[in-house]
């Protein structure tokens, strides 16, 4: 029989789900971008999965706009919510804002930040092993010098991090760092030395600063899977990942069609005609497909799907779709579109 051993640190977990996600516009204009399904979850399901192994207490920073979708669901979760009081991109705090903001709502402590975003295969318990009071960041190798240009890239001498460039023109490696980070309560109280010069937005300056400050830092390095949920590709292939069984609802569907899994199909879709759905589909509620195929791409609530074919899309809730063939398409909420009759 195996025994499950939790570590046991005194430590404040933070969250981080201020942004605004401007690169999945139209589909986070008005849905926070940790609130989108992967599966039969939501992004955030797989964090606090992850939290939960932790003897912790847990909280989400969000924004005022966001407010009313996260406070339900952190007070169904048992989570704190730290609300930053902004309405728009151009006015949020950034996350190393928004770390002072929890500093001064919380209290000083040792941290562990985690990105909303995130999508990991790493025991958050496994990585706390490797803290011993110096800063530790979760390190992933995209093996990949040109997606590399898109992230923190790290250099490391065994597990010590000895040179860090966000968003390098020419990386060093392929090692990046990943949104996780254990931060010492010193290092948190030398934010508002950082933030008297330094980006508010990116954790990887702040990480870059403290190394030419003289601090020592230290690497997590882990495998398998990581994805940052910033584009509709990696959100797709997140899904593709992450969707391992289907989890089909309370549905109607037509004995023409036919259901490749894994696929998610919530409550109230008509699958109608000769319909074609999955692999990797997922289908919100009150969908109608009707003689259409979906395959890789994420369907919100209350969309009609008729005579089309989907591939690689996200298609956002409300719209309908007729007579159209969809790859690699987003489309916002509300949107009609069709081609001839």
């Amino acid at each position: 029989m195996s025994v499950h051993i939790s570590v046991v640190i005194a430590m404040k977990v933070l969250i981080m789900a201020g942004g605004y996600a401007t690169r999945l516009w139209p589909i986070t204009k008005d849905n926070p971008k940790a609130l989108l399904p992967v599966g039969d979850r939501v992004i955030l399901d797989y964090i606090l999965e992850k939290t939960g192994e932790l003897d912790s207490d847990v909280y989400i920073s969000t924004n005022r706009f966001f407010e009313h979708h996260f406070r339900p669901y952190a007070e169904e979760h048992g989570v704190g919510l730290i609300v930053e009081d902004t309405l728009h991109e151009e006015e949020k705090l950034g996350t190393i804002g928004a770390m002072k903001r929890a500093v001064e709502e919380l209290g000083m402590d040792d941290y562990l930040i985690i990105a909303g975003d995130n999508l990991f295969s790493f025991s958050l318990n496994e990585f706390l092993k490797h803290y011993s009071g110096k800063p530790l960041i979760a390190v992933y190798d995209v093996g990949d010098f040109e997606l590399a240009k898109r992230y923190g890239v790290v250099v490391l001498e065994e597990n010590r991090v000895v040179d860090f460039r966000e968003k390098p023109a020419e990386p060093k490696s392929t090692l990046i760092s990943t949104g996780v980070y254990a931060f010492p309560r010193e290092i948190m109280g030398r934010i508002d030395e950082y933030l008297e010069n330094g980006n508010r937005d990116s954790p990887g300056y702040f990480i870059q600063w403290l190394l030419s400050e003289g601090v020592e830092i230290y690497a997590y390095r882990f495998d398998d899977y990581w994805y940052d949920i910033g584009s509709a590709d990696s959100y797709l292939e997140a899904l593709r990942t992450l969707l391992r069984e289907s989890y089909i609802e309370e549905i109607q569907i037509s004995p023409y069609s036919k259901i490749i899994p894994p696929v998610v199909i919530n409550r109230g879709t008509k699958i109608l005609g000769r319909s074609m759905i999955g692999p990797y589909a997922y289908i919100g509620e009150n969908c109608i497909i009707e003689s259409s195929d979906v395959s890789d791409s994420i369907i919100f609530r209350n969309t009609i799907i008729r005579n089309s074919t989907i591939w690689r899309s996200i298609i956002d809730e409300k719209c309908e779709i007729r007579n159209l063939e969809l790859k690699k398409s987003l489309v916002g909420g509300h949107a009609k579109i069709q081609r001839g009759d």
